[in-house]
């Protein structure tokens, strides 16, 4: 996370989509007490579910036994939800573009692609483990 961002909220789950409505929570106290516009809610949360749905699947393997935390932080302009595994991380440097011809019939790889158009800036860190989603306020 950038630095002189101050931590607003933070949760930490078991790696299971039954907590999901949890996440979505977290996002709709955040946005709401950040002052989050409405237009700019649904990026949010697209962004964020499907980065928490990334480190369930891809990261963690859907293993139970490991977690999923998801911080939020902001400074004056911006908002960064950063959203952790406990994976083996993957090259986020080297993503196969989901436009893409010989890519457009595939069923996954769309989750990146989408984060990086909705969200104001999308950095990956720790290995691939971690993912730092920014929003301007």
């Amino acid at each position: 996370m950038k630095e002189g961002f101050k931590t607003v909220e933070s949760i930490s789950v078991p790696s299971n989509f039954d907590h999901l409505p949890t996440v979505e929570s977290l996002i709709d106290r955040v946005c709401n007490q950040c002052g989050v516009s409405e237009d700019a809610y649904g990026n949010v949360l697209i962004s964020v579910t499907e980065a928490f749905n990334n480190a369930l699947i891809h990261g963690n393997k859907l293993s139970k036994s490991l977690e999923v935390a998801v911080a939020v932080a902001e400074d004056l302009s911006e908002l960064c939800f950063a959203v952790k595994d406990q994976g083996a991380g993957f090259d986020f440097e080297n993503i196969e573009d989901p436009t893409s011809p010989e890519n457009i019939e595939k069923e996954n790889g769309r989750g990146i692609y989408l984060m990086r158009h909705l969200a104001d800036e999308v950095v990956y860190t720790d290995g691939g483990r971690e993912v730092n989603i920014y929003f301007k306020k």
